[in-house]
């Protein structure tokens, strides 16, 4: 018998160290001072009055691109004096900013801006910054800012070159839609839950035809579809995938970042909690092959009694939850209870080790058929009800879950059932994840290479002529995509 432990509440590492705090400064109608001209202050004065700001340039000796930015700002406005700074110009001004040649003035400009009250930014010169200017993608009111804390400015823009061409321009205009419709969406629906549908609805459909203007029939169809959604909690049996967060399905992401609180398994990769959303509760309701595990009809009922208050439960399970994960008995205990419950597939652990080593489960000159097995039953011994005919048929490949354990008697069982001792036979542990590792040989001597090698973590048998190309072989090889042939 396995130890029995509680479900535990589990709380996120956090953020990792920032290099800065990213934050967005609201200027429309507010004063500016620029003082100089040095290369970068034309662009500054453009970014500033475009952000609604009155861009107010001191510059005794302005440059001909300077001259040239009063008539070609996009928004706010700009004045441009011909004349040294005065502290006497730095009074009123919410942002200041020293585009200085020499080091002494820009100084003395800093200690003037920040005793007047302003943020206080100075060009090239980091040290004396309150605030840094970043990489901009512009989708207004949609805006990203990059920084790389001034180690890297071109990989900055290239990160903003790739940002940009994933966010259709076409953005802008759902994002104002947004906060046009925003007061109006807070008055129809009280509750949180249904806000946030609402918005999920929407941001589904900016996705889907961002290129367009939202209209008022979008507004109310969007208000429709909301009111007419079941409410109340429910439950989303969502696969992790074998560990790889990248292999997370875009319907995955979407049910975490919609989760009020997610029970998961030991096996889930922790990486794919960061991408819940920040205000969820996480809960272990770990389930480890041969050690301490939550009892099942706790985890049953747990997801029921969170549901009932109201709570959207995801049940966050590795690999896919429909392959050997008890997802039948968790549909069946809510459904009992009469709560909603999905099922969002995942990445199998199957796939993901084939896909990782480049191997074809189903190659045509070798199996007619793939099929999946436990490697255990309840008392964690070799299942007594095994159909050893097929797993003996040379045209199959079989993929065997949770094998560590009855490894060697499972294989000797089906060499004296008629598989051939010949027939290329892998273990993969931690599949897919950055310590990967597969040990290959045959079904007659892959036992005794996994006692010599000793290694540990969750692990997936394959065998079959399928994989013949495997040829003597290094025994173990580590890493997601390698394959020693």
């Amino acid at each position: 018998m396995r130890a029995a432990r509680a479900p535990r509440e589990t709380q996120s590492a956090g953020l990792e160290p920032l290099a800065v705090l990213p934050v967005f400064v609201p200027l429309r109608g507010k004063r500016v001072v620029l003082a100089g001209s040095s290369g970068g202050a034309p662009w500054k004065v453009k970014v500033l009055a475009a952000a609604g700001a009155h861009v107010d340039v001191y510059a005794p000796e302005p440059s001909d691109e300077l001259r040239a930015v009063p008539g070609e700002i996009v928004d706010g406005s700009v004045a441009l004096h011909a004349r040294a700074w005065t502290p006497d110009d730095l009074w009123g001004a919410a942002f200041c900013i020293g585009a200085l040649e020499d080091e002494a003035d820009c100084v003395a400009f800093v200690v003037a801006a920040r005793g007047a009250g302003a943020i206080v930014n100075a060009v090239d010169r980091p040290h004396l910054c309150d605030v840094k200017f970043g990489a901009i993608v512009n989708r207004s009111p949609l805006v990203v800012g990059i920084s790389t804390e001034g180690a890297a400015p071109v990989f900055g823009q290239t990160v903003r070159a790739r940002i940009e061409a994933m966010l259709p321009r076409g953005f802008a205009r759902w994002v104002g839609a947004a906060r046009d419709w925003r007061d109006g969406v807070t008055a129809r629906f009280h509750g949180f839950a249904e806000r946030r549908s609402f918005w999920e609805r929407f941001t589904d459909r900016a996705f889907a035809e961002p290129d367009r203007a939202p209209t008022q029939q979008d507004l109310a169809e969007l208000l429709g579809d909301t009111e007419a959604a079941p409410k109340g909690g429910a439950v989303t049996l969502v696969g992790a995938g074998p560990g790889d967060a990248e292999l997370l399905t875009l319907k995955a992401l979407r049910a975490l970042r919609n989760a009020d609180v997610i029970l998961y398994d030991d096996l889930v990769a922790p990486e794919i909690l960061d991408y819940a959303r920040r205000e969820a509760r996480t809960m272990l309701v770990g389930k480890t092959g041969h050690g301490p595990s939550c009892r099942q009809d706790d985890i049953n009922a747990l997801m029921v009694q969170l549901a009932r208050t109201g709570k959207q439960v995801v049940r966050l399970k590795s690999g896919d939850p429909l392959v050997f994960g008890r997802a039948g008995e968790e549909i069946e205990a809510c459904r009992a209870a009469g709560i909603p419950v999905t099922v969002v597939p995942g990445i199998s652990a199957a796939q993901g080790a084939a896909a990782a080593l480049g191997l074809s489960l189903t190659h045509r000159d070798a199996a007619r058929r793939l099929q999946f097995v436990t490697g255990h039953d309840r008392r964690g011994a070799l299942p007594d009800d095994l159909n050893w005919g097929a797993l003996a048929d040379p045209s199959v490949t079989t993929v065997v879950y949770m094998p560590k354990r009855t490894l060697r008697a499972l294989l000797a069982r089906a060499v004296e059932e008629g598989l051939a001792p010949t027939t290329p036979a892998l273990l993969v542990f931690n599949v897919s994840r950055p310590n990967q590792a597969s040990l290959r040989g045959t079904a007659a001597d892959l036992a005794d290479r996994v006692e010599a090698a000793g290694l540990d973590g969750p692990a997936l048998l394959m065998v079959g002529e399928a994989f013949s190309e495997m040829r003597a072989a290094v025994p173990v090889e580590a890493g997601p995509a390698r394959l020693a042939i």
